[in-house]
């Protein structure tokens, strides 16, 4: 599993020209999943996104989490997180989660940020997306469950 966290101002979604959902303070997320990926390896990636210390605090110093400041996740899916660009020109994405599974987990995803009592808006899963983002600072973190999960 990969997040991409973008601390955003504001992001919102949109398909076929039509607003799907937009958040004000939080984070933006990219989320893409592969085969081995599990629901306790998302339950993990989602303790450690939670938790991450990256909105400022009085002092100016990322001291404050996601709950810290109310804020909330506009999230997602990404399958192109997991491209191969190692040979040639096109990007080969065979390390991507098959639409079943990747389905299944990013539900997970989205509704367990959700039990935790954190506000998520979604894109639709497949469909073309149009994201739009105020960067906040900017701050852009990469958390890649082949880090966070080793044993």
């Amino acid at each position: 599993m990969k997040i991409v966290i973008q601390r955003v101002k504001e992001s919102s979604v949109t398909i076929d020209g039509k607003l799907k959902g937009s958040i004000q303070k939080g984070y933006m997320t990219l989320v893409g999943f592969c085969e081995s990926d599990t629901k306790a390896i998302v339950d993990k990636m989602i303790d450690k996104m939670i938790g991450l210390r990256i909105f400022e605090d009085d002092q100016g110093k990322m001291n404050l989490s996601l709950a810290d400041v109310q804020g909330a996740i506009l999230s997602i899916s990404q399958f192109t997180l997991y491209a191969d660009c190692r040979k040639g020109r096109r990007p080969g994405f065979t390390e991507a989660a098959k639409p079943d599974i990747a389905i299944s987990l990013y539900d997970y995803y989205n509704q367990k940020i959700q039990d935790l009592g954190i506000h998520v808006e979604t894109g639709v899963f497949g469909a073309d997306m149009k994201v739009s983002l105020l960067n906040d600072g900017p701050v852009t973190i990469l958390l890649d469950s082949q880090d966070i999960c080793k044993s």
